[in-house]
C-alpha cells in the first residue's frame, strides 16, 4: 500500500523530475559540460580521494559560480552514482534535461504530427551517437530508446553525438512493442528492412510516422515487426547488401 507521502503530487513531482536526470562521468566530459552555461546541471559528484590539480579546481570553481550543488563520495559511493568506476576518473555529473521523457508523453508532446526514430537493440554507443547528431540535424523531433538492450546514454555517446545529446527530445521505455500498442491508429510506424519492396523514396509517410532501426547484425527483431504497418528499404547499388545504422539513420532523417 502508498503512504500518504509516496501518493502525493510533490512526490509524483519528484519522481518525474529524478527520471529526468542523466549521470554522466569522466574527467574531460564533466568540463564540457560544465562548460555549456545553456545545460542545467542538478549536482557534481566528486570522489574524496581526488587529488588538487588545475583542472579538477577550475571545474569546482565553474560549478560554485554556477551555484551547483557538489556532493562528496568515498570511491564505492562514486562508483555507485557513475556505474563505471574503471572510467569515471573520480567524478560525475547530473544534468537535468527536459529532452529525455517517458514514452508516454509522445503523444501530448506534439500536435497534428511527428517524425521519430525507435532504436531497436542498438547496443554501440558510438552509433548511439551519431544517430542522435543526425537525428538532431535533420528532420527528426525525437527518438524512442528502449532502456533494455540498448546503449546507454553515456560519455561515449555525448562524444560521439559531437555535443548534440541535448538538442534533441529522447523518449524512454521499457521495450519498443509497449510504446507502439499505446498509440493512437494516424501513426504509422516503419520498419527498416533490406528486404521490403517499398523504399524510403517510394513510401509517403504519415504525418505521424515512426521509423524502426534495428543493429546491423540482426536489424529489427520479429517481435517489433510484428507492431510495424510496413517496411521500408534503402536502394543499394553494387551488391551492397547494408549500411551502418548510423548512416541509415542520416538518410531517414534528411528524407522529404
Amino acid at each position: 500500500m502508498m503512504s500518504q507521502r509516496e501518493d502525493s503530487q510533490e512526490y509524483k513531482q519528484r519522481r518525474s523530475f529524478f527520471n529526468s536526470l542523466i549521470t554522466l562521468y569522466g574527467r574531460n566530459v564533466v568540463e564540457e559540460v560544465l562548460s555549456d552555461t545553456t545545460i542545467n546541471i542538478h549536482k557534481l559528484h566528486l570522489s574524496k580521494s581526488n587529488k588538487s590539480d588545475k583542472k579538477l579546481d577550475a571545474m569546482i570553481k565553474d560549478a560554485l559560480s554556477r551555484d551547483i550543488e557538489i556532493v562528496y563520495h568515498d570511491k564505492s559511493g562514486l562508483s555507485r552514482i557513475s556505474k563505471n568506476a574503471k572510467q569515471d576518473q573520480g567524478i560525475a555529473i547530473d544534468v537535468a534535461t527536459t529532452s529525455y521523457k517517458s514514452s508516454d508523453d509522445i503523444e501530448k508532446n506534439y500536435h497534428d504530427s511527428y517524425r521519430l526514430l525507435a532504436l531497436d537493440g542498438i547496443q554501440n554507443p558510438q552509433n548511439l551517437g551519431m544517430i542522435i547528431r543526425s537525428a538532431a540535424a535533420g528532420n527528426i523531433d525525437g527518438i524512442i530508446l528502449p532502456r533494455k538492450s540498448s546503449a546507454k546514454l553515456s560519455p561515449l555517446v555525448m562524444k560521439a553525438s559531437a555535443g548534440t545529446l541535448f538538442k534533441i527530445d529522447i523518449f524512454y521505455c521499457d521495450t519498443l512493442e509497449t510504446v507502439f500498442k499505446n498509440l493512437d491508429s494516424d501513426t504509422k510506424v516503419y520498419a527498416l528492412s533490406s528486404h521490403a519492396k517499398e523504399t524510403i523514396h517510394t513510401v509517403k509517410a504519415s504525418k505521424k510516422s515512426i521509423f524502426v532501426l534495428g543493429n546491423e547484425s540482426d536489424g529489427v527483431t520479429p517481435e517489433v515487426i510484428k507492431q510495424c504497418n510496413s517496411s521500408l528499404s534503402i536502394p543499394m547499388n553494387r551488391g551492397v547488401e547494408s549500411l551502418n545504422v548510423a548512416v541509415t539513420a542520416s538518410l531517414i532523417a534528411f528524407m522529404k
